[in-house]
């Protein structure tokens, strides 16, 4: 999906994992990440695995330096948002140039991961955890 706005072509993309949300737009540009208003890099605390996971599909495209990213996110934790964006960044990726679709399919970035915390059932501890038997 793309629209247009203020002369400036905007490829969307959402992206889900865990409990996380991300809503992401591709503008054309220097490769600035920004989400939620806040510069990438301090809002994934600096951590350079968050921030290589979030960019790989344009890492691996080799288009780090061609276009903006603007994240809206919502929900979870910083992995399963990271999780997100980078489906986010692939499937804009994908509305861009079909092409890039196989490249993004072989290195498994366009498949949604839908592992998500199971609920916990009572008389138990955690989901599957169980309390020490007791024999007397």
């Amino acid at each position: 999906m793309s629209n247009i706005s203020n002369n400036h072509i905007t490829y969307l993309g959402t992206g889900r994992r865990k409990t996380s949300i991300a809503r992401v737009r591709l503008v054309p540009g220097s490769g600035k990440l920004i989400i939620n208003g806040l510069p990438g890099e301090s809002y994934l605390q600096f951590s350079p695995n968050y921030l290589r996971i979030s960019c790989s599909p344009l890492t691996i495209l080799g288009l780090n330096k061609e276009y903006d990213i603007y994240v809206k996110t919502e929900g979870g934790g910083l992995t399963g948002q990271a999780d997100a964006i980078r489906l986010g960044i692939a499937r804009a990726l994908c509305t861009i140039n079909p092409d890039n679709r196989t490249t993004l399919k072989s290195e498994g970035l366009l498949s949604r991961d839908s592992r998500v915390k199971e609920r916990k059932k009572y008389g138990l501890r955690k989901a599957r955890k169980a309390p020490q038997y007791s024999k007397r």
